[in-house]
């Protein structure tokens, strides 16, 4: 690894974290955290509504964090829950009038906020962005799943030895 490869490591983890503020504020700047938004963002796009576990695959939130903001957006009437017949664990969660009222220029400002920053690729760009990205973060996940004991600097005198 070289100093290179760490300085654009933090420069992409850089620019994402800046990104993540961005939807963060501007979650924030309509009343609502950053988590919400993202489930809004995809019970919206889902006509027929997804179940909790749609939710989270989707969205790369926790069961427990999808069902505290499910409670909250059904307790303001803007979702609804129902059951689906052949199987009475899973539960469709399908947004009211209400809710789209609630959500829509939100949610189709954000996207089309995206969808317009990445129409200022060329179509070749687009594709290696969404490349890159994808290959680093299956690397980043292999990675952080390794959970080994190493050093961050691999160069043996940043290695602090016992006894020497």
């Amino acid at each position: 690894m070289t100093k290179e490869d760490k300085k654009n490591a933090y420069l992409y983890c850089k620019f994402r974290d800046e990104q993540m503020s961005l939807y963060d504020e501007y979650a924030k700047s309509h009343g609502m955290l950053m988590k919400t938004l993202l489930v809004v963002n995809a019970l919206f796009y889902a006509g027929e509504g997804m179940t909790q576990t749609e939710i989270c695959r989707r969205t790369f939130q926790s069961k427990q964090t999808v069902n505290l903001i499910i409670k909250n957006l059904l307790k303001d009437c803007y979702v609804t829950i129902t059951e689906v017949p052949e199987n009475k664990r899973n539960k469709i969660v399908q947004m009211t009038k209400a809710g789209r009222a609630y959500c829509e220029k939100v949610v189709r400002h954000i996207t089309w906020a995206e969808d317009t920053a990445m129409s200022m690729f060329t179509p070749e760009e687009q594709t290696q962005l969404i490349d890159l990205s994808r290959t680093f973060t299956k690397n980043l996940a292999k990675l952080i799943q390794q959970e080994r004991e190493e050093q961050y600097d691999s160069s043996p005198d940043s290695h602090i030895h016992m006894g020497g």
